[in-house]
């Protein structure tokens, strides 16, 4: 069913993003916790549950480990190709979870300590994990993309640390682990593995871009992977076999390429964590879920 510009049904109740569980150790730019009650519903829709889950565009990862806790999916591929962010997933997944936990609650946290880690070369990617980690702690809005400044007041006046909760990221840290089993991790090129599994009708796919079409530059500034070929994207995913949700920001150049390849489109009103109200587009073969 595609829907045109003018017959679209309302975007629906604003959802919060202080009401869906926080399971990924990363403050990301674009993150998805507010899509969450929405993947429950879209995966709840069909017959079964997919036998893989793959999402291309991983990030901070909130929708891949909502599906591997809840088990919306019998097995999940996270796939992300900055490096800094992989080394995360890689550490956790790959078995180095524990240490990477213990890292960050050990760290005695200081405008010096701070300076000095990340001035460091990382020779380690569990090195580099907990470098990233700190990063997206320390910079203003999470921001990994060269570039980026700290936090200077922050959350009462706390500085640096007002976003450094190492007890609660040690436990989310650990609770991933604890799952590791139900996750593989790919550091790569998304659009190489939706082309590789393109042909599988037992698997889903949550595609979540870099919001860098229609001369949106925000991304460029939030990311550091921040290129994509948004028509190469759609082509591609017109030829999946599996079910898929793309979600996006709402511009017409969207709208058009969603309509060029009959693809559904639901916009999707959510509250940000500064609690403005903003619309994105779900794009999809079939929204009748979402509605």
């Amino acid at each position: 069913m595609q829907l045109s510009f003018f017959d679209e049904p309302h975007p629906g109740p604003i959802v919060n993003v202080a009401m869906a569980p926080q399971r990924s150790p990363f403050r990301y730019p674009g993150g998805k916790t507010w899509l969450v009650p929405r993947i429950r519903s879209w995966l709840a829709s069909r017959p079964a549950p997919p036998a893989e889950f793959i999402e291309p565009f991983a990030g901070g990862g909130i929708v891949s480990l909502t599906v591997a806790f809840e088990r919306l999916a019998e097995h999940v591929t996270m796939v992300e190709i900055d490096e800094q962010v992989a080394a995360v997933w890689q550490t956790i997944i790959n078995g180095y979870g524990p240490w990477l936990a213990e890292r960050i609650a050990a760290f005695d946290l200081t405008a010096d300590s701070v300076a000095a880690v990340l001035a460091a070369r990382p020779f380690t990617v569990q090195e580099q994990a907990f470098q990233t980690i700190l990063k997206n702690r320390v910079n203003r809005g999470g921001i990994l993309a060269p570039g980026a400044g700290k936090v200077k007041h922050g959350e009462n006046g706390k500085g640096l640390s007002s976003r450094w909760y190492p007890q609660t990221l040690k436990q989310r840290i650990l609770n991933i682990s604890a799952i590791r089993e139900r996750i593989t991790f790919i550091a790569g090129d998304g659009l190489d593995i939706l082309r590789q599994n393109a042909h599988r009708p037992d698997t889903t796919f949550f595609i979540d871009p870099p919001y860098t079409a229609s001369g949106k530059r925000a991304g460029s500034r939030l990311y550091t992977h921040s290129e994509l070929d948004h028509e190469e994207l759609f082509q591609i995913v017109d030829t999946l076999e599996g079910d898929f949700l793309m979600t996006y920001d709402d511009a017409e150049e969207l709208r058009r390429l969603a309509r060029r390849y009959s693809f559904d489109i639901q916009p999707v009103t959510m509250k940000s964590s500064h609690h403005a109200a903003m619309t994105e587009l779900l794009i999809g073969r079939n929204l009748d879920w979402a509605r």
